[in-house]
């Protein structure tokens, strides 16, 4: 991570996705839910600058418990991923143009599904005492090397964007969200 002492900082999460008003603001939200010691933010590669959450995301996170409000979507900048601690992407697509906007975070960025899986594959076991946040911290580098021995097809890391689209696909989008983020804080949480 980037700072003197990163165990004093909060881990800074950036996600990114489109038009960062479905899918990112999504994880935004549920990773500021499910995690401690986290900030965490979201941008979008074709962003609607200037946008709320769209009306059926925020109707589902909702009622779901999620807070949708005071959201403002707002484009990627290479100084965001810059900033990040660790950089998740809705799609491959989406890591890539992460990594060209920033080279330097290749070795901490990831797409959403992908931490997910990868840090079931590292398990909870292996990331020593200490808070989310510290766990989080750990997981990073052994998720980089997990990532050349848990293979599956790059259109399983992706989330369907549901913009524009029928609610179900709406639904399909927050569920798969919503089971990746869970996911990771089943492991990383203390």
């Amino acid at each position: 991570m980037t700072d003197a002492d990163p165990t004093a900082q909060p881990v800074r999460i950036l996600t990114i996705c489109t038009g960062n008003i479905c899918r990112s603001p999504a994880a935004e939200r549920l990773l500021r839910t499910h995690l401690d010691g986290v900030e965490v933010t979201s941008a979008g590669t074709g962003a609607l600058v200037g946008e709320p959450i769209h009306p059926p995301m925020a109707a589902l996170m909702t009622r779901a418990g999620i807070d949708a409000d005071g959201f403002t979507a707002r484009a990627l900048a290479s100084e965001h991923v810059r900033d990040a601690d660790l950089v998740l992407a809705l799609t491959v697509s989406h890591r890539s143009q992460a990594v060209v906007a920033w080279p330097g975070a290749l070795r901490r960025t990831f797409t959403l599904r992908e931490l997910a899986r990868l840090a079931e594959h590292v398990g909870s076991d292996v990331l020593g005492e200490g808070t989310t946040a510290d766990r989080l911290r750990a997981l990073v580098p052994l998720a980089i090397r997990a990532r050349g021995v848990v293979r599956v097809p790059p259109e399983d890391d992706d989330v369907v964007d549901p913009y524009r689209r029928p609610d179900a696909v709406y639904t399909q989008a927050y569920a798969t969200i919503e089971d990746a983020v869970r996911r990771l804080a089943a492991v990383v949480t203390p």
